[in-house]
């Protein structure tokens, strides 16, 4: 439970014959990590076994017509591989055609729309010009100008002082059409840059512009109406034929991973190898299959470089876990930080301990804990996938410890549940019990109040933060142990512990706890001494972070103690709102349920997030590397069809 599983490096040597059915049965179990060959003297990389070409031009069509008909992964029922293997060819043939069709119309319908909208730009600039395009093109004796010009220029006046023999057409949108007289083109456009002529290319049809505009629109409309019943044709056909494209696709890449494995292994002219690992625990119930499936005839052995089933360097070893299964979704959090590596600890058991305990003590609200627990359990329910089975099993793990310290509290959307000092509590007769007197003079009782226990729930936070840490460096003690032996790890790890002990006496003795400062003066000289040992001289600038590290667990107590305040300001503001009584009732009851709603939010990333650092940032820096090769046995993992 705290190494990651086992594994044998392992060797398949055999007759080419008896490749096919060695690849099925090491498929089927699914627990060979294979290494891939680098091609050397006598042994050549393999090659793909026949129709792994066929089937991966057929996957590559299916994942296109997917692709088109907008199929993402889904949830379904299990079908029979051997149903979709009879129906493979002649529905994707039948399927392929009408795509295809579709996709041809669809295409046409997309150049219609692109090319009428181009039109239709270059039309609108001349919207308000009662002038024939026709007649804007064709004269030997006229020059015809096109284009805008700033606003305030006098055009007309300028024109009459080079010409009054010319024909001027303004437009809605400020464009301007002007013939003039050949022999006066130069001097009209010289006045036209002065009035920063901007020309226009008039466009190569016939038509008024504002009938061109209203044509073309309704043609465009029309044409968006034709892509939009095109689009329902296709939502049809997606809805016909998801299941059939899915299991498909499923069942067509199994059989090119299993044509094209060759291509991972060592291959002469008539024998293989096949380098890769296996978890100890399935060596035995591998080696009888393929000696089964193969009449003896591929030999599975361990490798020789191995010693006890395992080789000396961790680096290569692929890892897998081995949690139990109420642990398991633990281990999406600890892929977001690395795998462990061979020889180390796996941190997933106490992260699961710790993280749900630290979460519901930040949020600690049993409201909010009822209100996350029934969006998990939904999400669970509606969400499938190894990812999102992992993050909503893990909230709803988080919120049956937020709601254990709800009850602790007495929180309810940010209400005290019981009375306390006079102040009834949301309960009527339930009232606060005081049972013994805690730090600066607080009294400790039943409900926690969180707000008048500052001071004790501090220090606890803290007291925490030491376990927590310490954990750390005991299981770092066991790492360094096992790497570099007994001195190493007192002097690495059993160093910081040390330190802590001579921090305590040090402030013991400055309260009068123990007699004097001297003890705590001398420990914490003997634990830098062991430190600098161990770790060199930069231990000396690493020993203000272990008391940084400890205050850090505050955040136990300061975050919750804000979503506290979030939630009171709310009720406060809901509360003033619904005391006016009227229209404010409604402002109220928005006011509550916005308020909440955000809150809940926050509620799932400021815990999770806090959670989480104290798990990365405190706890795994003391004892934890990481950086594990992931176990990625050949095989797949079937979602939509069953043997």
């Amino acid at each position: 439970m705290l190494k990651p599983k086992q594994m044998s490096r392992v060797l398949f040597v055999g007759h080419k014959d008896y490749l096919e059915p060695t690849i099925e049965v090491m498929h089927d179990m699914h627990v060979v990590h294979i290494e891939e060959y680098n091609e050397e003297d006598y042994f050549s990389i393999g090659k793909p076994l026949a129709g792994a070409d066929q089937d991966s031009k057929t996957l590559l069509k299916l994942r296109s017509i997917a692709n088109f008909l907008g199929i993402k992964k889904t949830y379904l029922e299990p079908t029979s591989a051997e149903k979709v293997s009879s129906e493979l060819v002649g529905k994707l043939d039948e399927l392929d055609s009408a795509v295809s069709e579709k996709l041809k119309r669809k295409s046409e319908i997309e150049s219609n729309i692109k090319d009428t909208e181009t039109n239709i730009q270059e039309i609108k600039v001349f919207s308000g010009v009662p002038l024939n395009f026709d007649l804007c093109r064709g004269y030997e004796t006229l020059h015809v100008f096109a284009g805008t010009i700033k606003k305030d220029a006098e055009i007309e006046a300028n024109l009459n002082r080079v010409t009054t023999d010319y024909q001027l057409y303004v437009g809605a949108t400020g464009t301007i059409v002007l013939f003039v007289p050949a022999k006066h083109t130069d001097e009209v456009a010289e006045l036209l840059n002065d009035a920063l002529f901007n020309e226009v290319t008039i466009p190569a049809m016939s038509g008024v512009p504002d009938e061109l505009l209203g044509e073309l629109k309704t043609r465009r409309d029309m044409f968006v109406n034709d892509l939009e019943s095109l689009s329902s044709e296709i939502d049809s056909m997606k809805a016909q034929y998801e299941e059939f494209i899915l299991t498909s696709e499923e069942l067509l890449s199994i059989e090119t991973q299993k044509k094209e494995a060759p291509l991972f292994f060592a291959t002469s002219e008539h024998a293989f190898i096949v380098d890769g690992w296996v978890p100890d625990d399935e060596f035995e119930t591998l080696e009888s299959r393929v000696k089964e499936a193969t009449g003896d005839r591929v030999h599975v052995t361990l490798h020789e470089e191995s010693t006890d089933g395992v080789a000396a360097d961790d680096a290569d070893i692929p890892i897998e876990y081995d949690n139990p299964k109420i642990v398991k979704p633990f281990e999406a959090v600890m892929n977001l930080y690395a795998r462990p590596k061979y020889h180390e600890i796996d941190p997933t058991t106490f992260v699961f301990i710790a993280f749900p305990l630290f979460y519901g003590m930040i949020l600690g609200d049993i409201g909010y804990a009822l209100i996350l627990l029934g969006i998990a359990l939904y999400g669970r329910s509606k969400l499938h996938g190894e990812g999102w089975n992992s993050l909503f099993t893990v909230l709803i793990y988080c919120n049956i410890s937020t709601l254990f310290f709800g009850i602790l509290y007495a929180e309810f959307l940010g209400f005290p549940l019981a009375g306390l000092h006079g102040h009834p509590g949301l309960i009527p007769g339930w009232e606060t019990i005081e049972l013994f007197s805690g730090l600066g003079g607080e009294h400790i009782t039943y409900p926690i109040h969180r707000t008048h226990l500052v001071t004790t729930l501090l220090v606890a936070t803290l007291l925490i933060g030491v376990i927590h840490i310490n954990t750390g460096f005991i299981l770092g003690f066991r790492n360094v142990l096992t790497k570099h032996g007994m001195k190493a790890a007192i002097l690495e790890k059993g160093g910081w512990m040390v330190l802590q002990l001579g921090i305590f006496l040090l402030l013991f003795g400055m309260m009068d706890i123990v007699p004097g400062m001297l003890p705590g003066a001398a420990v914490f000289v003997v634990a830098v001494i062991m430190l600098i040992a161990g770790e060199g001289g930069t231990a000396i600038i690493e020993i203000p972070s272990i008391l940084s590290n400890i205050l850090s667990y505050s955040r136990l107590l300061a975050v919750g103690l804000s979503s506290i305040g979030i939630a009171s300001a709310v009720n406060i503001m809901a509360g003033m709102m619904w005391s006016s009584g009227g229209v404010f009732i409604i402002v109220a009851v928005l006011i509550f349920i916005l308020g909440h709603t955000i809150n809940t939010a926050l509620s799932v990333i400021a815990p999770g997030l806090h959670a989480l650092r104290l798990q990365y940032v405190e706890f795994f820096t003391k004892f934890y590397d990481g950086g594990g090769r992931i176990y990625d046995p050949f095989g797949y993992n079937r979602t939509y069809t069953e043997e």
